[in-house]
């Protein structure tokens, strides 16, 4: 009897499904939240956003769950920021048991996409490095702000900025501290660490400490210097922060004669602020259903690119938009190879970035018209203006793990819960299980098809 191979991608499906569904049965008891009820579907809804660091709540996480609700949304976050298949095998790898292959495999593709690597210390320095730089983030915090920011409330925010969730125990997250260039410094750094990618970030931390963290041989296969992944990593970053901030500037404050009143420097931080918690962090500290049309455009746009590959942030990520846009400009120069600073994109990378982004966008068509039946139904147009930004801005806002919402996420119906509940799931998992399926469905036809030319435009 020939025993059928299980296919690698199903194990963190299974894995992240398991934790949403201990969550969602933890956070349903009465301890969670004392003299409260919450139903199946919202206690369903608020793990699998927690599990899959999105952020978005149809309850205030701060007033509405106990201290003990509150540490089991934290277990979620921690669980699904850092991965469940990293803590799965850096546990075997302790107990020196051996790691499947199949293990090792997703590992690899989920954190490096290079299954030539020293599995063992590479978990170890993760963790290590998430550990420091949450535990130095929660004690800065406090540091800065021992009233707004409790020791509870400094791990709570500090884990769920790294871990770009955006969860708040604040009913208007961060707004308080919208001047405060401190506590919105260390927000950043925390969101952009996490959204980096392990590789880009154990690759920062070698160099800023001057520490071989990557041990005495080349763990990741990198020399001296910066990899190439890296810089293509941290240039696309940098550039999609400062436009959105200037975007976003321009839009809130340049734009809008009653915002002049405020500071040019706060104008400037809060601007960035908001640029940077689009890479799937979900704080914010500028009223979102407030904001201006083109802002909220902008942030569509970076919510749905998100953060890097193998890092805590979603969407389909910053390597995917410089591929496709190496391809788009390869194009149009007439040149048959996609560049990006000196070296060629191999044709299977090309066409993965292009599909994904392909299937991300009619994913997110797909659940923004499920959202406008659900929601207004056969309702005039006349009579939902503005609706339909609001419904596509929730689901771009679940589809790339972010968590920010214009405030209609606890007003919405099941159906509308439900959906993000599948869209958030979707947007954790999507484009590495869509990755790996595209990668076993490929064939290697061994003939030629007879070309015909099609009228374009």
């Amino acid at each position: 009897m020939v025993r059928k191979r299980i296919p690698t991608f199903f194990y963190p499906i299974a894995a992240f499904a398991l934790t949403i569904l201990v969550g969602t049965l933890l956070l349903k008891q009465g301890f969670s939240h004392p003299g409260k009820s919450l139903g199946w579907i919202d206690a369903l809804f608020t793990a699998t956003s927690a599990t899959c660091v999105t952020g978005l709540a149809v309850v205030d996480t701060g007033s509405f769950f106990s201290r003990t609700g509150q540490s089991v949304i934290l277990g979620l976050i921690q669980i699904g920021g850092l991965g469940l298949m990293t803590y799965t095998s850096l546990v075997l790898y302790l107990w020196k048991r051996r790691i499947a292959f199949d293990d090792r495999e997703a590992v690899s593709q989920t954190l490096l996409h290079n299954p030539r690597f020293s599995l063992g210390i590479f978990l170890k320095r993760v963790v290590l490095a998430c550990i420091i730089l949450e535990a130095s983030g929660a004690v800065i915090l406090y540091a800065l702000d021992p009233q707004g920011f409790s020791p509870y409330s400094a791990v709570f925010h500090s884990v769920s900025a790294f871990c770009n969730a955006g969860f708040s125990l604040y009913s208007d997250s961060l707004t308080k501290w919208s001047g405060n260039w401190g506590v919105n410094a260390i927000f950043m750094v925390l969101i952009v660490a996490g959204g980096l990618g392990f590789i880009v970030l154990l690759e920062l931390l070698e160099r800023l400490t001057g520490t071989p963290l990557r041990g005495s041989k080349s763990l990741l296969g990198i020399q001296n210097k910066i990899s190439w992944h890296s810089c293509i990593v941290l240039r696309m970053s940098f550039w999609l922060i400062a436009g959105g901030a200037l975007a976003i500037l321009l839009g809130e404050f340049l734009l809008r004669p009653e915002n002049t009143q405020y500071a040019l420097g706060d104008e400037l931080l809060s601007s960035l602020f908001q640029s940077v918690t689009c890479r799937t962090a979900g704080f914010n500290t500028m009223d979102i259903g407030g904001m201006a049309n083109v802002s909220l455009l902008v942030m569509i746009f970076l919510m749905f690119v998100g953060g890097a590959p193998g890092s805590c942030a979603g969407g389909i990520k910053v390597t995917t938009l410089r591929a496709a846009l190496a391809f788009a400009g390869s194009r149009l120069k007439g040149r048959k190879q996609s560049v990006i600073t000196n070296y060629a994109l191999d044709e299977g990378s090309v066409n993965s970035a292009l599909t994904l982004i392909f299937f991300a966008g009619c994913i997110v068509v797909a659940a923004t018209l499920i959202l406008c039946i659900s929601e207004t139904g056969a309702v005039p147009h006349d009579q939902t203006r503005g609706q339909f930004l609001e419904l596509l801005f929730e689901a771009v806002s679940a589809f790339g793990t972010v968590g920010l919402s214009t405030g209609i996420t606890p007003e919405l119906t099941t159906t509308g819960k439900l959906t993000l509940t599948v869209l958030m799931f979707v947007g954790r998992l999507g484009p590495i299980i869509f990755l790996q399926v595209l990668q076993d469905l490929h064939r290697h036809e061994k003939f030629l098809w007879s070309e015909k030319r099609l009228a374009i435009g």
